[in-house]
């Protein structure tokens, strides 16, 4: 038997369900030495600004037990440079690029869609209004519910493009969220990004996002809150992922796609290694499709 692994979510067909989370792949032209990236199911590139970051001074990163805490400050390129010297290499690929975008103001969020609903070859916008590390914007826009709607509706239209958003745990009522995001018009919700975390680099206090392994839990209680809510949206689950079985677990509790995220660090063949993973499972199990796995009933207390 040979598994059916297709999946679609607002339009966007993936040959399988395994993406890349945003800010850990860069713009995949360093993953591409390492293995195909036509096996992936879709790729985010990195959280994108209008203007070009530096990002936050040293130290960025600290290494906690299962995880790890980051504060990079959404260094990237711009979305001059996105669009001029980053896609070229993704564009060669039979893979689909959805571009992350974050922004300082509601208007930000909307010249950023206006100029990429314009670039050829995207498949959509992931609408990044959760990043616990930047002092503007970022984490304040996804815990509350008027400004998640204020800036998905700018985003939706502003362009014709499939929009998913990227939603914070550092709330008390997740599904609240995700509901002002299906007003607004959002097309697929992205759960979880990273919680707030502090820790010590050589002295030095370092405030930022926490990942990996130790956040599993959580993310998977938030996907499976917000997939119980049955707000019709499909949802893509990421937060510790590291295996064929993290995903599994994902999809089960109600995630159609998931993705990995700071797995990568550790093993950049973490990706490929899930697919393969899910394939093995679905034959061991003849399960015919990957879609099946949402219809898993598991028990509740």
């Amino acid at each position: 038997m040979k598994p059916n692994l297709k999946i679609e979510i607002a339009g966007i067909k993936m040959k399988n369900p395994v993406m890349t989370a945003s800010g850990t792949f860069g713009y995949g032209q360093e993953y591409s030495r390492y293995f195909d990236l036509n096996k992936l199911g879709a790729i985010v590139v990195k959280g994108t600004t209008l203007k070009p970051k530096l990002g936050n001074p040293q130290p960025r990163i600290c290494e906690t037990p299962s995880g790890m805490i980051n504060s990079i400050g959404l260094q990237n390129v711009g979305v001059d440079s996105l669009v001029k010297d980053k896609l070229p290499f993704l564009r060669r690929f039979n893979v689909p690029v959805i571009v992350n975008i974050a922004g300082n103001t509601a208007e930000e969020f909307r010249d950023l869609a206006k100029i990429l609903d314009q670039v050829a070859g995207l498949a959509g916008l992931e609408v990044n209004i959760s990043c616990p590390n930047v002092k503007q914007g970022g984490i304040s826009f996804g815990i509350d519910a008027k400004e998640t709607f204020r800036i998905v509706a700018r985003v939706k239209n502003s362009c014709s493009l499939p929009v998913l958003v990227k939603l914070t745990p550092n709330v008390t009522d997740i599904v609240v969220i995700a509901r002002a995001a299906k007003e607004a018009g959002a097309d697929a919700l992205s759960l979880i990004n990273t919680l707030r975390g502090a820790g010590f680099v050589n002295g030095v206090l370092l405030r930022g996002g926490l990942s990996g392994p130790c956040l599993k839990p959580h993310a998977l209680w938030m996907v499976d809150r917000v997939a119980q809510a049955d707000l019709g949206l499909p949802i893509v689950g990421l937060g510790g992922i590291t295996n064929a079985q993290d995903a599994l677990e994902f999809l089960k509790v109600g995630a159609t796609a998931i993705a990995i995220g700071t797995a990568f660090f550790v093993n950049p063949l973490a990706a490929v290694q899930t697919i393969d993973g899910l394939k093995k499972y679905l034959v061991k199990n003849q399960i015919n499709s990957v879609s099946k796995l949402r219809n898993f009933k598991q028990k509740r207390r």
